[in-house]
């Protein structure tokens, strides 16, 4: 239907599908900002400044490594993607803030690879889509691996009051269905628009392997920067943990909060939560870690979606042979 209609027309609701995805994004950070119930923003403000968390050498140092945890993701997304279609750095900055705005109210930023993909023309759109799979994965595969470390200390540490029966079911349930849909799959002449399993396997085996091994590197160094600076921010508010058992915490953490499907907006939420009773059991201030989660969420999302807005307003479709 919208291909029949005017070419003006189509521009029309091409820039208001912009706008609006751009107003949703202020509207709801404006929102969870205003009316948090766990901690609201003049309190926030106020904890904050009290802590001298503000200072210039504090904020220089929290932005510098914000930057470089999104220098280190530009560059993962540029590096894995050339595979497909080489881009420069300042291509898949675009790119990458463009899509985090537009995936900003999406479960699980699942937004994002429909809003990478746009950005290409139609026949790389697919592997497109399955190279920002590789690239969410390799993440993934840094928060489990490391994750999975922390909360096996965490435990020891702590001794959590954890109903391990149900834990074990749970993990047990959650294996075997994956086993079970993968080998399902892979038995079966499954088939989505033409992406075949064989397809899948193919462009798997195709995929260079030293780009895989760098975008697994780059996954770590950006775990290792945005823990560090979680641990940072910790210090700031002068907490009595050392680096080792503030990263157990901080490992279980970010493990814990990426295995809950949320939609993005909320994300804040929900580390918050996780974070208020692992660090409790720790003895840190319930308020010194809503602090902290919230000035994380604003460094590594909210300020780069504000600049990604800027790219999606400026946003237009390739044309076919690109």
């Amino acid at each position: 239907m919208i291909r029949t209609l005017p070419y003006k027309t189509k521009q029309f609701f091409f820039v208001l599908i912009k706008i609006s995805i751009v107003v949703g994004a202020f509207y709801f950070i404006y929102n969870k900002l205003t009316h948090n119930t766990a901690l609201s923003f003049s309190e926030f403000i106020e904890f904050s400044t009290k802590n001298e968390v503000f200072s210039l050498k504090n904020i220089i140092f929290s932005l510098l490594l914000s930057i470089f945890n999104w220098f280190f993701e530009i560059l993962k997304w540029q590096t894995l993607v050339t595979f497909i279609k080489k881009i420069s750095f300042k291509t898949a900055l675009k790119q990458s803030l463009g899509s985090l705005t537009a995936s900003l109210l999406t479960p699980n930023r699942i937004g994002e690879y429909g809003a990478k993909a746009m950005y290409y023309s139609a026949h790389f759109r697919k592997r497109v889509m399955m190279v920002n799979l590789f690239s969410n994965v390799f993440q993934m595969c840094a928060t489990t691996l490391i994750g999975s470390i922390g909360f096996s200390l965490f435990i020891l540490q702590y001794n959590p009051d954890i109903n391990y029966v149900k834990l074990s079911k749970f993990i047990i349930i959650v294996l075997s269905s994956f086993i079970i849909l993968g080998f399902g799959i892979s038995k079966s002449r499954f088939n989505i628009k033409g992406f075949s399993v064989k397809k899948l396997k193919q462009f798997i085996l195709e995929f260079p392997k030293s780009k895989l091994a760098v975008g697994l590197l780059l996954s770590l160094l950006r775990y290792a920067i945005f823990s560090f600076q979680f641990y940072f921010l910790l210090h700031i508010f002068k907490t009595e943990l050392s680096y080792l058992n503030a990263m157990i915490i901080i490992s279980s953490m970010y493990l814990l909060a990426s295995s809950i499907p949320v939609i993005f907006i909320f994300d804040v939420v929900v580390k918050g939560s996780i974070a208020v009773y692992l660090f409790s059991l720790a003895g840190v201030n319930e308020l010194i870690v809503l602090c902290i989660v919230t000035i994380m969420w604003l460094l590594n999302f909210v300020i780069p979606s504000l600049f990604g807005s800027y790219y999606v307003l400026s946003f237009s479709l390739p044309k076919n042979n690109v």
